[in-house]
């Protein structure tokens, strides 16, 4: 079993669908876990989610996309926790359905701020410390639309592509320290909203965020250690 005892984790996107399953993967596994959110009702629903876990969880509501923001929050937690060992960027959104020339200015700004600069923000606030305590982890959720062609999701793809870009050079640039870096890859995957979405899909053969969040817990363990750099795919079979 995967033991996280006595380190905090940060996790950015902390209280959606896939964010949610990873921060109570976590926090079963005896981590501290912080996690961003901006909407109350869905902290509320993995406190409760939590049980008598939520003891050692934690909810900000920061704009992750706001480097100062972010900065601020990273200050406070050294100052409450004393360090950050995990960090996961779990945050992200999508548009699609246009064509680039069809995609409205404030669609694409709207990516590339929750699909890119959120990541950069984010390892911009936290890795210093890192770096400084030669420990860490830090996990970035992908997308496989990244990898290929996306119709009518060119500013999806981008963003997404540009996000592995950034965590690839971080990984070569954390090699001399013992900090881990790593992305996983999924595709659609199995949320209530998905759902909604695409009525008529095979659910059964989506991976469920549940599965998703152990192969971060693993990458964020002492047993997942000799993995750096890599882009995990977790699309299963579809």
């Amino acid at each position: 079993m995967t033991k996280l005892q006595d380190r905090v984790a940060v996790i950015a996107g902390g209280t959606g669908a896939l964010g949610g399953a990873i921060a109570l993967a976590m926090l079963q596994a005896g981590a501290t876990v912080v996690v961003t959110y901006r909407r109350p009702e869905e902290l509320d629903k993995l406190t409760a989610d939590a049980g008598p876990l939520a003891a050692r969880l934690s909810g900000e509501s920061v704009d992750v996309t706001d480097c100062d923001a972010v900065a601020a929050l990273a200050s406070t937690l050294a100052k409450r926790s004393g360090r950050v060992d995990i960090l996961v960027n779990a945050v992200g959104g999508y548009a699609g359905g246009k064509t680039v020339w069809e995609t409205e200015p404030k669609t694409y700004a709207t990516q590339m701020a929750l699909n890119l600069q959120a990541g950069f923000a984010l390892t911009h606030a936290f890795l210093p410390a890192m770096v400084q305590q030669n420990r860490g982890w830090v996990v970035n959720v992908a997308s496989r639309a990244a990898l290929v062609a996306s119709p009518g999701a060119g500013v999806y793809a981008a963003s997404k592509a540009g996000a592995l870009a950034l965590f690839r050079a971080l990984a070569e640039e954390v090699k001399p320290y013992s900090i881990q870096v790593n992305s996983i890859v999924p595709s659609i995957f199995d949320t209530p909203a998905n759902r909604a979405a695409m009525p008529t899909a095979d659910f059964a053969s989506w991976p469920k965020p549940e599965q998703i969040a152990k192969v971060v817990l693993f990458l964020c363990s002492e047993e997942g250690s000799i993995v750096h750099g890599a882009e995990v795919p977790v699309y299963g079979r579809t």
